[in-house]
């Protein structure tokens, strides 16, 4: 039978995972593979799940939120590894896997994956980490990484809700330096996204982002009167368009750089990502990825 090696984060969403182990492996088996798990956990190292990886499997498959797929986007860049990637989606937001359009049905999930080809899409880098959805910073953008785990697995997405407006207090301008072909930027600015895939916090921003266009899609909310960033934030609840919104910067590059000496740190997937200055770049069609 072809193997299919099978990494699942049981802390992810509120332990979604525990209760589908058997209908990923009732479909593989059905298509004739045999799964091979790996349990993440706090004794072992990730990297571990890849150390027999060369031995004749057929995909990597991960069960797991934004923050679990980076980690292993991350392994397999640095390791070069080829083999395509599939994405069960268990987090608490699974940002990318709405790009997908994979749903939360775990079994048709399975089917999906295990009837597609595999699809070549960009990855972004960030210094010398990867990310798939999206790289940010600014106000906000470490909600993800300051919100304790187990108050995301027990409230879910109410947990980043409440950890916002904790951070309300902290809202100030920051001055930044953006250097792209298309755009320079020095002045203040609130917050900053870099989309590969679409979709931040359950919003649609990225709306115009291509997974596989080469191009990596840049939103800066620049700071500016209250007025304004009410307004842009209200067209971020209605789901509306940003381009040609005042005091909104949207554009396409295939790289740029950002410097910023504010006491604040980059994001990429819900994960921290390095210090500044940092460079972010797009690597086309440099991840095989089933389930479209």
């Amino acid at each position: 039978m072809k193997k299919v090696k099978f990494i699942y984060n049981p802390y992810s969403g509120e332990n979604a995972i525990l209760s589908q182990l058997d209908k990923v492996i009732k479909v593989h088996q059905k298509y004739g593979y045999t799964v091979i798990p790996f349990r993440i956990s706090y004794e072992y190292d990730v990297q571990d799940a890849f150390k027999d990886i060369h031995n004749n499997y057929e995909y990597i498959l991960v069960a797991g939120g934004d923050g679990t797929v980076d980690k292993i986007l991350n392994i397999m860049m640095t390791l070069n590894i080829k083999k395509p990637l599939a994405i069960i989606p268990t987090g608490t937001a699974n940002d990318f896997s709405k790009l997908m359009n994979l749903g939360d049905d775990v079994e048709e999930i399975c089917e999906k994956i295990l009837t597609s080809k595999p699809k070549r899409v960009d990855v972004g880098k960030i210094n010398d980490k990867y990310f798939i959805n999206v790289a940010s910073t600014g106000l906000f953008t470490d909600i993800s990484q300051k919100t304790d785990v187990n108050l995301k697995n027990t409230m879910g997405k109410l947990a980043y809700y409440l950890k916002g407006i904790e951070s309300l207090p902290n809202f100030r301008r920051l001055k930044v330096e953006v250097d792209s072909k298309e755009l320079q930027y020095e002045g203040y600015m609130y917050l900053m996204l870099v989309f590969n895939g679409k979709t931040a916090g359950n919003f649609k921003l990225g709306y115009k982002s291509e997974i596989d266009d080469g191009l990596l899609d840049v939103i800066i909310i620049k700071a500016g009167h209250m007025k304004d960033i009410i307004s842009i934030f209200f067209n971020i609840l209605k789901g509306e368009h940003l381009e040609g919104v005042p005091g909104v910067l949207y554009f396409k590059t295939k790289k740029l750089k950002i410097e910023c000496e504010e006491d604040i740190v980059t994001d990429i997937d819900g994960e921290r990502g390095p210090d500044f200055p940092v460079t972010i770049e797009c690597m086309p069609k440099a991840l095989k990825l089933l389930g479209f």
